[in-house]
């Protein structure tokens, strides 16, 4: 009788967990205008409400139809007309202002861009502009969008910086006092200074190797970044991750360089961990778009291992 009733119990059980989910017979009774939007948002990874800031001296904006400002070249003195009326609606919107996307507009006879995309900045400026003059003057209104711009564009400028201050730092250093420490030559017995350098070196790689093999998979973290690792492609979700290790690990080496040296011997050789770094940077994230970056990073795990275990 116990087995019977527990057989029951167990069915009931099962009959409960069983979801036929919602009955939707029209969820994909969708409208033409929505199946092009969903076909625009899977190519271009922005659709409309989307959200832009300036990020160019100024945007252009014109209050014309783009049907209206593609007509064929058959008149001159009609096109010096639509000139003089552009001119005369155009709107400019300035350099950190917000936009977001109202309106995205198809026009196969432009000949110099057939996408026209319709953005307001209030409810009283709004105007239409091509997409490629557009996204060349905006970024994603997200944080994390407008830190890869801003890394991307300077981080050459911020390296030069950083080894020229760090070679003034250790000549200085070397005039007053002889043998100074730092990562792979002269190292401290810590194996976090070069696991840090290791991280860096394969998550460049891995950075360059998502643009390389994957560019739209990148271009559309880029419109929708996120630094949750899990809910991100593999690839990228383990290079966010590799994110956060290089963070964690990097407290964990400045922790342990100012146990290791004196106060003023630490912030030196934290300033050369941090050159040597930016130097592993870029030179991975650029030689691995040539495929050279393969080979060299396991060159390099090899050199640092080897260092490694003959200081320790």
């Amino acid at each position: 009788m116990r087995r019977l009733v527990s057989l029951l119990f167990i069915s009931l059980l099962l009959c409960g967990c069983y979801n036929r989910g919602p009955i939707t017979p029209d969820a994909w009774d969708l409208t033409a205008q929505q199946l092009d939007s969903i076909s625009f948002y899977t190519t271009h990874h922005y659709t409309q409400n989307y959200n832009f800031v300036v990020t160019g001296d100024s945007l252009v904006v014109v209050a014309q139809q783009p049907n209206d400002m593609s007509v064929p070249d058959v008149v001159s003195i009609e096109l010096e007309s639509i000139g003089e009326e552009m001119k005369k609606d155009s709107i400019t919107i300035r350099r950190n202002e917000h936009v977001v996307v109202a309106d995205i507009k198809t026009v196969p006879s432009d000949s110099i861009d057939s996408v026209w995309v319709k953005v307001a900045r209030d409810q009283l400026t709004f105007g239409w502009i091509h997409e490629n003059e557009l996204l060349s003057k905006v970024s994603p209104d997200d944080p994390i969008s407008q830190f890869i711009d801003a890394f991307s564009n300077t981080h050459l400028l911020v390296f030069l910086a950083f080894c020229i201050l760090t070679g003034a730092a250790y000549g200085l250093r070397r005039l007053m006092r002889k043998g100074c420490k730092i990562v792979h030559f002269d190292d401290i017995p810590s194996f976090y200074p070069t696991a840090l350098c290791l991280l860096i070196a394969s998550s460049a790689v891995l950075y360059s190797s998502i643009q390389l093999f994957g560019p739209e998979t990148w271009r559309h973290f880029y419109y929708h970044p996120s630094l949750n690792p899990f809910a991100l492609p593999f690839w990228l979700g383990v290079f966010i991750s590799s994110v956060w290790a290089i963070i964690i690990l990097g407290l964990a080496t400045i922790d342990d360089v100012y146990h290791s040296l004196p106060l003023a011997d630490a912030i030196l050789y934290l300033i050369g961990l941090g050159a040597i770094c930016a130097v592993v940077y870029v030179v991975f994230s650029i030689t691995t778009l040539y495929y050279i970056g393969y080979p060299l990073l396991i060159a390099y795990f090899y050199f640092a291992i080897k260092r490694l275990k003959s200081i320790s």
